[in-house]
């Protein structure tokens, strides 16, 4: 598909992996005009009659479906109800709607969250039903995958095209650095830059710090989303993985080095690692959209400290 020339919605348009994906398609050729990004206070997409409102007033061509409520594992301990409802409430009505209008193309970004807890490593798209998810993220993966699933019926009874990209925890520069919601990376960061700033003699990490988890650049990420706009028609879940697996103990002992904080890294083993190991196969991305990342991580980890210190 040709987007140059198509109206596009991107819903999460506005949030860290969202800027990416439009900074990308204005690069393909997409004016601003015909790029329309939904925002929360005037278009609640878990309210069915907002998002069909969006539907008659944008008459979008294309869907790239990036909002999510989404957090770290103490977000999700303290939201499972929310983060089960806002998620599968926004995808639900804007697929369903996007039946109804005869939309081109729905892009689906669902999330690393919904493989199973003991899944084998490297994960393989067609482990996706193999168990259930890691119990402190599985509200919020079951309601990401369960789409996948409207997304396979609705081509197979309605013909509606659509696609599916499955990445890992990302990062990068505007990550979200709000300890409320923040992922490991942007957490750890300002962690240790406050702990340096204030001379604190210790921080305290959760879990074992045995944990391994992979991790990719947004802008890697924002290029395999809008090449699965481009080149798929079909629900088929495409990982997109960062590359190199890293233990939580390595990746805080390298942020902290980052950071200039040298003091003592102390582990409160009263609370969960989560998903023992996460690392993906991406020979199906490879395959399908002629994408890999090219990134490396140690580089795009500076980056991404410089960002954060350059605005403390």
């Amino acid at each position: 598909m040709e987007l140059a020339r198509k109206r596009i919605v991107v819903t999460g348009g506005a949030g860290f992996l969202g800027t990416a994906v439009c900074r990308v398609l204005r690069a393909r050729g997409v004016s601003p005009d015909q790029l329309i990004v939904p925002r929360r206070e005037s278009c609640d997409l878990t309210d069915e009659s907002a998002v069909e409102r969006l539907y008659d007033d944008v008459r979008p061509d294309v869907v790239i479906h990036l909002a999510a409520e989404v957090g770290g594992i103490g977000a999700n301990r303290a939201a499972p109800g929310r983060f089960f409802y806002a998620n599968m409430a926004m995808g639900l009505h804007l697929i369903e709607h996007a039946r109804r209008v005869g939309l081109e193309k729905f892009v689906h970004t669902g999330t690393v969250c919904a493989y199973p807890r003991d899944c084998a490593v490297p994960f393989r798209e067609d482990d996706l039903w193999n168990g259930y998810p890691e119990v402190t993220n599985a509200p919020y993966g079951i309601a990401k995958k369960a789409l996948f699933v409207m997304l396979d019926a609705y081509r197979r009874q309605y013909g509606l095209r659509s696609a599916v990209v499955v990445p890992v925890n990302l990062y990068g520069p505007g990550d979200d650095f709000d300890p409320a919601t923040s992922h490991v990376i942007p957490a750890l960061i300002r962690r240790c830059d406050e702990a340096r700033r204030a001379g604190l003699p210790e921080i305290v990490c959760w879990g074992s710090g045995t944990a391994t988890r992979e991790f990719l650049h947004v802008e890697d990420a924002a290029e395999a989303v809008v090449r699965a706009a481009e080149l798929i028609d079909d629900p088929i879940p495409i990982n997109l993985g960062g590359g190199v697996e890293i233990a939580i103990r390595d990746l805080v002992a390298k942020v902290a080095a980052g950071c200039r904080y040298g003091g003592r890294i102390t582990w409160d083993r009263s609370q969960p690692d989560g998903q023992p190991r996460r690392s993906l196969d991406i020979s199906r991305a490879r395959s399908m959209l002629g994408w890999q990342p090219v990134r490396d991580f140690d580089n795009g980890l500076a980056e991404t400290i410089r960002w954060w210190a350059e605005r403390t």
